[in-house]
């Protein structure tokens, strides 16, 4: 009996001091509301360069109205699991795994949706006083600083050119918007990536990340012509900086995505796509995983993808003041005179008027190059006003109204030689509103 009771004390002497050492943390976010919200577009030309099918030959504008009860306007739906353990000496090792959650799909693998995806996966080093590296899925530098320096944080609503994410809402999220190249400012996150970054040293702190996705295989001949194999590489690399000062905060960064692909049956840039359209959106998705667009059937490859991006806040304790600049150029890495390209610019405020309501304002202008050569760039501009009324720490209500126009400009169709084969004229006005609650766990 004495030995049993030894033997039980040890067991759980034993479990404690693993649970001393390490821990698993279950962490959430359901956010779930109404949605709304316009979009006007009008288009003389084919439905392509990433903009909406025309409405008729006359150039008759399209106007679309959508109202649901929907999820993700202010921040996606996911679950996640993140944990660490200290292997001593300062050292640690820790690991996050979060998904997406949908709550409009009927089943956990989803439906219309998509279902439960994969946000980031990843395990890591810690060493205090040096930094920590982590290999997996994981978001970008971009990402990460930009989050930080954007008066709406990362929502998913139009009215921003830094950033519109996906709600259930296609008016309410980047699906018109996109049509102007509100979408795809940068690139969220990618796959088969090390990233490493420092701990602060006299206000300064570094960022890196490494990407590198290849597959080599020989060539099939038959009669002289390739049937099978060939080479598909996706490479990347980024750096940033963070610096702080008392209430200064400046984030700066750099990251260039590149993927070569000799395989058979792949598609330059300039080539088309199934049903004749060109394949002028040779941005990667913001919410997607790979470095570019090359994973996606029918999406083109062989792709130099460039993303720059600056941004800072300052806390003047009554608001706080934001600003930021991005700019991204994607070239056919055959052709660099074939490229797409968008650049933008916004400021905002972020301030608690009370102890549990928060607001929110921020306006941005930029423009959008599609794809192809000596394009003409359409100017386009955004706007968002938002507020939250915190119930508790975790939950709270919100209400976010946003707007997004492009003007009117004239764009090239090319064909699969690279010839211009017409012109046609586009342009897109949409707004949207969300009121809704979050709720964190």
């Amino acid at each position: 009996m004495k030995k049993s009771l030894l033997a039980v004390a040890a067991i759980g002497a034993f479990a404690s001091a693993a649970q001393a050492q390490s821990s698993v943390t279950v962490y959430g976010i359901l956010d779930v509301g109404y949605q709304g919200g316009n979009a006007t577009s009008a288009n003389n030309g084919a439905a392509t360069i990433n903009m909406p099918a025309p409405a008729s030959a006359a150039a008759n504008p399209t106007r679309t109205t959508q109202s649901v009860f929907g999820a993700g306007a202010e921040q996606t739906s996911r679950l996640g699991f993140k944990g660490d353990e200290d292997l001593g000496g300062g050292r640690s090792a820790f690991f996050t795994a979060e998904f997406t959650l949908t709550p409009a799909d009927q089943t956990l693998s989803g439906n219309t949706n998509g279902g439960l995806k994969n946000r980031q996966t990843f395990v890591g080093i810690k060493q205090n006083g040096i930094g920590d590296f982590a290999v997996g899925t994981q978001y970008t530098p971009i990402f990460n600083s930009a989050a930080a320096t954007t008066a709406g944080q990362f929502n998913n609503m139009t009215g921003s050119l830094m950033y519109t994410g996906q709600a259930d809402s296609s008016l309410g999220s980047a699906a018109a918007g996109a049509y102007g190249g509100n979408t795809n400012a940068f690139t969220t996150r990618v796959s088969n990536s090390l990233t490493l970054n420092t701990d602060t040293f006299a206000g300064f702190k570094g960022h890196a990340i490494v990407v590198a996705n290849n597959t080599n295989s020989s060539e099939v001949m038959v009669a002289g012509v390739a049937t099978a194999g060939g080479n598909v590489n996706t490479n990347g690399w980024g750096l940033g900086a963070d610096y702080t000062w008392k209430k200064l905060f400046v984030t700066a960064d750099y990251q260039a995505f590149k993927q070569n692909s000799t395989a058979v049956n792949t598609a330059q840039p300039t080539s088309l796509a199934a049903g004749g359209a060109p394949n002028s959106q040779v941005f990667a998705n913001a919410s997607g995983t790979t470095a570019t667009g090359m994973a996606t059937t029918g999406q083109p490859i062989n792709i130099q993808d460039n993303q720059g991006y600056v941004g800072a806040t300052y806390d003047f304790g009554i608001l706080k003041a934001y600003a930021s600049w991005i700019t991204r150029k994607a070239s056919d890495t055959q052709n660099s005179g074939v490229y797409q390209k968008r650049q933008a610019e916004e400021i905002g405020v972020r301030s608690y008027i009370t102890p549990t309501v928060e607001a929110w304002a921020s306006a941005a202008i930029g423009t959008f190059t599609p794809m192809g050569e000596n394009q003409n760039s359409a100017h386009m501009n955004a706007w968002q006003l938002g507020s939250n009324y915190w119930l508790s720490k975790r939950t709270n209500l919100y209400v976010i109204y946003g707007q997004y126009a492009q003007a009117n400009s004239t764009y090239n169709i090319y064909n699969t030689s690279g010839a211009v084969t017409g012109t046609y004229q586009t342009s897109l006005n949409n707004n949207a509103y969300a009121i809704g609650v979050r709720h964190t766990f």
